[in-house]
């Protein structure tokens, strides 16, 4: 793929590697780039040689939002219907992922970005990462997921705070609220980041992918449903062959090999 697309794609033993690829405006987001995005997503979840899905940026920044080029032109479309069209499918395809989704967050992550990120089954970043939550600051409302996602990471308080404010916060800062899971020091970022994915990508797949299943229906049930939820999945897992594959290797006492069946 050619270096100057907006956005590189990689498979590697596994692990696919959706790169955000615009630099010069700090990867923020247009037409071209919102849609390869959308349609990797879909190949990701079509090809089952993908075990993990890494989502990860070029440059200095993790993703700056919103390219507001293109959305001030004479011509430009209307704001309402670029989240419509472009990003509310990336978070739907996202959290529909039958995969284990890494945001690695390498710069700046702000607007749509930050959100996007959080949207993601386990977030690290960069210690001199940042998170924004821009939107209060041209006007507009946080979108993308994230009136879903901050209040159920962070609690809202600090997601109201965070939110109408617009004031950044740390990586550092992003674990200690809960926001992300880790942050790893900037001169060991990709090496960490590399061993987290690889980790993932040689795990029973299937289990990942329902407990994934039962994260995103935990806050639409009540105690009684996921119970049942849980017991529904606990069946399928037992089915699969990751699982005799578990309890022969813990028998045998040896180092398992899942295949993600």
């Amino acid at each position: 793929m050619p270096e100057n697309d907006p956005l590189i794609f990689s498979l590697d033993n596994g692990i696919a590697t959706i790169r955000l690829n615009r630099p010069e405006v700090f990867n923020s987001v247009n037409k071209p780039l919102a849609l390869a995005f959308q349609q990797h997503l879909r190949d990701c979840q079509a090809d089952a040689s993908v075990r993990a899905v890494l989502i990860t940026g070029t440059g200095r920044a993790f993703c700056a939002g919103q390219d507001l080029a293109e959305i001030t032109g004479p011509d430009s479309p209307e704001v309402a219907d670029i989240v419509e069209q472009h990003y509310n499918p990336i978070i739907m395809l996202i959290r529909e992922l039958d995969k284990p989704v890494i945001a690695a967050v390498n710069g700046v992550a702000a607007g749509a970005g930050a959100n996007i990120a959080l949207a993601c089954d386990i977030v690290v970043a960069k210690e001199s990462a940042s998170f924004i939550q821009a939107f209060s600051k041209i006007g507009l409302i946080p979108d993308s997921g994230g009136t879903y996602f901050l209040p159920r990471l962070i609690g809202m308080q600090r997601a109201s705070a965070l939110m109408m404010t617009g004031d950044k916060v740390s990586a550092a800062e992003a674990v200690q609220m809960g926001m992300i899971y880790k942050a790893f020091a900037d001169e060991t970022f990709e090496q960490d980041v590399a061993a987290l994915v690889r980790k993932l990508a040689a795990m029973p797949t299937k289990g990942l992918a329902y407990t994934k299943q039962l994260l995103n229906s935990t806050f639409a049930n009540d105690v009684a449903q996921q119970l049942r939820a849980e017991g529904d999945y606990q069946l399928r897992a037992g089915n699969t062959t990751d699982y005799r594959e578990g309890v022969a290797a813990f028998i045998e006492k040896r180092q398992p090999t899942f295949t993600g069946q």
